[in-house]
């Protein structure tokens, strides 16, 4: 298995940062495999969507009004409604596999691999692909 860690910035607001460039560059050349990728932090989760149409921030504005940032949380350090934060992950998971056909990304045409962070306590985030070749 081949893996690698990359570092994104997700900035100081709730954010959904399209990472299919970078997730393209880790699988090229490597043949039939598949791709997983994972993000290692409590408040934070991976989404295959379309970006781009406004459907980034239809995931943010969905978010929050299914997950509010008031004070119903029993979770409570950080900002106000950052137990929502802690629960997001259910919704949306901290992992997605790929299949990898000849070296690309076998995604649907609008799909895209996308970082969602809704925590912005934590600007940076780490990710790891790992590639099992077929």
């Amino acid at each position: 298995m081949r893996t690698d860690v990359i570092t994104i910035n997700t900035g100081s607001r709730p954010s959904v940062r399209d990472i299919t460039d970078e997730a393209r560059r880790f699988v090229a050349g490597q043949g039939d495999g598949l791709l997983h990728v994972f993000v290692p932090h409590a408040t934070a989760g991976l989404a295959l969507i379309e970006t781009g149409s406004g459907s980034d921030q239809d995931l943010i504005t969905a978010l929050d009004e299914l997950l509010p940032t008031d004070s119903r949380w029993r979770h409570r350090h950080g900002s106000p409604g950052h137990g929502r934060d802690h629960v997001m992950p259910a919704l949306v998971p901290p992992y997605a596999s790929v299949p990898v056909v000849d070296g690309e990304l076998a995604l649907g045409t609008w799909q895209s691999i996308c970082l969602v962070d809704p925590n912005g306590d934590n600007p940076t985030r780490q990710v790891r692909f790992s590639f099992l070749a077929g």
